[in-house]
Formats: structure tokens, sequence, C-alpha cells
């Protein structure tokens, strides 16, 4: 099955889920095409040379349609947004495994990105039908599967907008794999509910871009319908901190940064704080005047590269933020009130110190009068036992 096998050229359901992603302006490189019909296309992508950091971001703006129509490459994967957050959106086909004729109809829809990684938690692959088994793999029927099961046997079991397990059922994308390829399985080849439920349907959709209806089940256009997927994007293969030791090649220009994405090898660059624009682009992220954009100061405020400041004007004091403390005007008093103010203050201080130097000069009275107490009482208590040793010595001698 050719390249050219993979989508159909078929109606585009029109989704307009936005992307979290940031919304930024294009920008490319001078001189290069900056839209495709109503598609930005900012660098690293581009259509033409010159225009793209690599084969892998090229794009083709095809002419024939109205409004122009944006591809990835050379192929016919229609290209529906280009995030600078690293999320592209592209449109899918359905893979169909249908009994209802004479021939069975089948359509084993599968993908191959070279450099892109299928986003692992913005998609999730969807199976639709009452006997059906649908298989998700990579292109080439190994490395993963993974897949959803859905029975009923009555129309009547089924629930509106449910995609729980009877008639729709959803599962997870593997983290890192950049094909699939979709395949199909039934137990009964749909006989028990052909009236009703002639396919197995199969496809990877946009998390939240599709809601399930029971008339999915039998309408014989579901199979013509696209739905939007997600794919993520990184410039390189090395790491950010290896990306930084090679300057010449580095892709994050000035007041940016290199961030390690969650989903596949390489890079993607992001803008620092207070900062916006394309930071693929020299001089592409401008300083943002939170002044201007935040109104953030309840006072004067002064910008700077990448923040600002705010203060208050003379004779109010804060810190002039508006969820901050604001600016109020300062308190002043009249002079001959502040004056007796102080004289209030220093009459209070003197008479703070004095009784400080009072409580000193008792307490050293005191001590003074406790020492000689001491000294007295030590002085009769030696003096005394000495005088009873000495006087029998003294009687002695005076009969001799």
């Amino acid at each position: 099955m050719g390249l050219s096998f993979i989508f159909k050229k078929l109606a585009l359901v029109a989704v307009t889920l936005p992307l979290t992603a940031t919304s930024v302006a294009a920008q490319t490189q001078p001189g290069c095409e900056s839209r495709c019909g109503n598609i930005s296309i900012p660098y690293p992508f581009g259509t033409g040379d010159g225009c793209k950091i690599s084969s892998d971001f090229f794009i083709t703006c095809n002419t024939t349609f109205n409004p122009p129509k944006a591809f990835l490459d050379t192929s016919n994967i229609e290209i529906l947004d280009i995030s600078l957050d690293g999320y592209l959106r592209i449109s899918g086909s359905i893979g169909y495994d249908c009994y209802n004729k004479v021939e069975p109809s089948y359509f084993a829809t599968w993908m191959w990105f070279s450099k892109f990684s299928i986003s692992h938690t913005r998609n999730k692959f969807t199976a639709i039908g009452c006997d059906t088994y649908a298989y998700v793999k990579d292109y080439l029927g190994h490395t993963y599967s993974t897949g959803c099961l859905t029975f009923c046997d009555n129309i009547t079991n089924v629930v509106e907008g449910s995609c729980s397990g009877i008639g729709c059922c959803q599962t997870a994308i593997p983290k890192g794999v950049r094909s699939y390829h979709v395949t199909f399985g039934s137990s009964n080849n749909h006989s028990n509910v052909l009236s009703f439920n002639p396919c197995s349907y199969g496809f990877v959709v946009e998390d939240g871009a599709y809601n399930f209806s029971i008339s999915d089940l039998y309408d014989e256009n579901f199979s013509d319908k696209e739905f939007p997927m997600i794919l993520d994007w990184t410039v390189g293969n090395q790491t950010c901190a290896e990306a930084k030791m090679d300057q010449e090649n580095y892709a994050c220009k000035e007041n940016s940064d290199c961030i390690d994405p969650e989903n596949g090898p390489g890079y993607l660059c992001k803008c620092l704080d207070g900062f916006q624009g394309n930071p693929y682009l020299s001089q592409g992220c401008q300083d943002i005047n939170e002044c201007d954009t935040l109104k953030p100061c309840n006072g004067p405020c002064n910008n700077a590269p990448g923040s600002y400041n705010c203060s208050c004007p003379d004779g109010f004091e804060g810190d002039g933020l508006r969820n901050g403390t604001g600016c109020s005007p300062k308190v002043v008093m009249p002079h001959h009130q502040s004056f007796s103010v102080a004289v209030v203050a220093l009459g209070i201080g003197v008479g703070v110190l004095f009784s400080l130097l009072c409580l000193s000069w008792v307490y050293m009275g005191l001590r003074e009068r406790k020492l000689t107490a001491e000294k007295s009482e030590n002085c009769q208590q030696n003096g005394g036992m000495l005088m009873r040793e000495q006087l029998p010595k003294r009687a002695e001698m005076l009969t001799t």
C-alpha cells in the first residue's frame, strides 16, 4: 500500500478544538511565506529553500484549493494547525471493515512519520462497532500493538455519547510512536448485527474531537469522514544539554531557553518569561510591555526587559501593585504637633533612663550592705574560736 493510499480525498469535518499552546503570530525567515490559506506557518516550518530548519519541516502549499491547503512535506497529509509549543494538528482518515455488500470492503489505514511522534497524551485510538476487534500497530505489524473490542447484540444496548465499550471504545496511544497501522477482526462478520451495524471502524483522533453517536453505527457515509489528530514535533536529535554544547547549530535564539520534551528525541525552544514571539528566530523573542498588557500597578509602572516594577507617587507609600498593598497617602502631622510629640517622647526617654539609674543605685546599695554583714558574721565566728583556743594556754603559763 503506497503513501497515496494513506488518506482518501474526502470531506473534512470542521473541528474548532484549540490546542492549549500559547497563541503566537506566525513568524518566518525574511522573504518566506508566513501563511498557506488559513494556516499560519511559523519557522522552523517553511514552504521553500531557506525557509525551514530541515527537510522534515517542509510544507507544501497547494494553491489548487480555494483557500489553499497546507500539506506535510510532499505527502497528502493535510495540516490543520501548527503550534510553536511543539504540536502539529493534521487531518486523519478512518479505517473500516464492511460486510453489507456482496464483496466486503476493507480499508486498513496506516501512517508513518520519519521525524514526528504521534502524541500519546492528546490522541485516542477509537473503535466503533457491535462485532468489532480493532488493533493499532506500527506500520510493519510489529514493535507495538494495542486496541479495542466492542460488542452489542441490540442497538438498544448502546448509550448515546458513551465510548466505554458498548458500540464504541477508546484507548491510549503508546508513547514515542511514529507510525500506526489499523487492522480489524470480527467474530461473526457482523452477521448478527448487520441490520443496524454493517461495519467496523477504527481511527486515531485528537482527544475530545470525536463524540460518539448511535447513528455512526449505521451511517453509510461515516467512513468518508476525517478527524484531527496531534503530532509532537521537536528540532534536532539532541538533548538540551548536548544541543547547548553545539552553539553553531543550537536552535534557541536570544531571550529563549531549551526544553527537553516528554515525547521523542530532540528539544524545543521557548521564550523566557516576560518575552513572547518565535524563539527559533534571531530577535524573535521580544519583550512584553507588562505595563500596557497587564496594567499591574496602582501607581507609576516602569517596564524592564523581561519584567516590570511598580512605584508610588511622592507623598504616597506601598508596593504600588494592584494586587498588593497599592499606594496610600503618607500620614503627615502638623509641625507644632510633631514638636509636642517629640518633646513627650524625649521626656519619656529621660524618665525611663532616670528610673533605670535609680534602680541601679538601690541594687548596688543593697548588695554592699549584704557583703558588710557577711564579713562581720565571719569575723565574729572565726575570732571567737581563736580566743577559746588561746585562753587555756595563757592560764597555764600564769600558774607556772
